[in-house]
């Protein structure tokens, strides 16, 4: 009876799924790259793409169950300790742009909730800008360790309300279609407004799709804790690829509503998710009561997110790798169990972050450069998914699991190639730069630290085993 208790059935799984998966950012990042266009998109992604990425991820965590289902270990599992540890150096430096960008949201919350308006961009240099995001970094650095169960607590009940706030503006939005003033601002409002143009632009915002839906790795562990998984996991992916179609087509819908997709504001992606709820607010009679709602909703989700990551991220490279790949200075612990010297590397590579950033022309930019550089970098480690993925289907003999997605080895490695060509083609697309004109100045001012961030923050992880080498010869 006790092993019962702690099956997890298929739609509290895929709950904890959707919770990783998106986000009402999301939504608006990705409208202002396509408009209405990007229904389309979501629909064909969702189905083609995150469908059969989720239910990949649940064999290898079945295949891997004993070692807790992470990344890295599925590519150690099946190419060994070299390939397992640059796994696990390229997913801890793709979350140095997520962390930098996530202090940078905390700086926008405040802004909102501080002046009521988008009033802090035009007040405020970028060296500001920049310092505070790094203030608020350094503060993290230091007190996570006092706070850091707290703030776990606190991203859970800021995610969750972050789930509600989405689900109340597309309920709020199609009511307010009803009422006597209700208008949709898009017009014209048909099938041919909702399709993509398929130009290099589209290619380039590829990568930004993919890094609003990856994540389902982060449930893998539980796939081996369910009653029966080969029946219940896919009904668990199913009901999360329903869930999310209905908040992004819905939630991409009402954007639209309150938004002309043919002529957005050029700081949409910064503060789009503001300017949503305040316009809704209005309508509304309501002020601004559901744009502050929302901020102190943003604020406490962003600053406990920065918190866990800040302390998950550093711990996961540090223990998930080999000692003969990382010097051990890093790799030390001071007598709190905190790995002081990885913090350390962590902070000095989030400062070059916001130094290359910096010398943009206006804080837009700023923001808009650093949410791009994770679509770039997000996709990239996708792509180690994919490649486990394909290695246990080339050898489905020796990695065997309770659930299998599709039990024909051929056709299982040829999806696998599919999703992993989708992959590295929007990875690729993603070192474009989206929010400059092709050619323009900015725009190789942004191609150029683009490549520039990329191959400091990958190339490190070549370097680490050279140093590691090193130190140990000097013994």
């Amino acid at each position: 009876m006790e092993e019962k208790k702690n099956f997890i059935s298929w739609p509290v799984l895929a709950l904890m799924s959707f919770v990783t998966v998106i986000g009402f950012d999301d939504i608006i990042y990705n409208f202002a790259n396509q408009g209405m266009g990007v229904i389309t998109s979501w629909v064909i992604l969702l189905i083609l793409y995150v469908v059969p990425y989720s239910l990949m991820v649940g064999q290898l965590g079945s295949v891997f169950n004993h070692e807790g289902g992470g990344l890295s270990s599925w590519v150690r599992g099946t190419s060994g300790d070299k390939l397992g540890y640059f796994t696990a150096w390229t997913y801890w430096a793709a979350s140095i742009p997520y962390v930098v960008d996530t202090a940078n949201a905390v700086v926008v919350g405040f802004g909102w909730l501080i002046n009521g308006n988008d009033s802090m961009e035009d007040t405020m240099s970028n060296s500001l800008f920049a310092l505070l995001t790094f203030v608020i970094f350094l503060a993290f650095i230091f007190l996570q360790r006092h706070f850091k169960k707290s703030l776990e607590v606190l991203s859970t009940i800021g995610g969750g309300a972050m789930f509600v706030m989405t689900i109340l503006f597309v309920i709020m939005t199609f009511t307010s279609l009803f009422m006597p003033n209700g208008h949709i601002e898009t017009q014209p409002m048909n099938f041919k407004t909702i399709l993509p143009k398929f130009d290099l632009h589209y290619l380039t915002t590829i990568g930004l799709l993919i890094y609003a839906i990856n994540g389902a790795e982060l449930v893998a562990p539980f796939v081996t804790r369910m009653r029966k998984p080969k029946r219940e996991f896919p009904k668990a992916m199913i009901m999360l690829t329903v869930m999310t179609i209905f908040l992004t087509v819905f939630g991409s819908f009402s954007l639209g509503v309150f938004f002309d997709a043919h002529h957005l504001p050029n700081n949409l992606k910064m503060n789009g998710s503001y300017y949503a709820f305040q316009r809704l607010g209005e309508f509304f009679h309501m002020g601004n009561s559901l744009m502050y709602v929302f901020a102190v909703t943003q604020i406490i989700y962003m600053c406990a997110l920065l918190a866990v990551l800040l302390d998950a991220m550093t711990r996961m490279l540090i223990s998930d790798t080999g000692k003969e790949f990382m010097p051990k200075k890093l790799t030390k612990l001071n007598e709190d169990g905190l790995p002081i010297n990885g913090y350390i590397l962590t902070t000095a590579l989030s400062a070059f972050i916001l130094l290359l950033g910096v010398f943009l022309p206006e804080m837009n930019d700023i923001f808009n450069w650093l949410l791009n550089l994770n679509g770039i970098i997000s996709p990239g480690v996708t792509c180690w998914i994919f490649f486990a993925f394909i290695k246990i289907r080339l050898n489905s003999q020796k990695y065997q699991s309770e659930y299998v997605f599709i039990k024909n080895d051929r056709f299982a490695v040829a999806v696998g190639v599919w999703c992993f060509a989708v992959t590295i083609i929007a990875t690729l697309f993603g070192v474009l730069p989206q929010d400059a004109a092709f050619g323009s100045s900015l725009f190789w001012h942004e191609l150029i630290i683009n490549i520039v961030g990329i191959v400091v923050l990958i190339g490190l992880g070549f370097v680490m085993p050279y140093l590691a080498k090193r130190e140990r010869n000097q013994i």
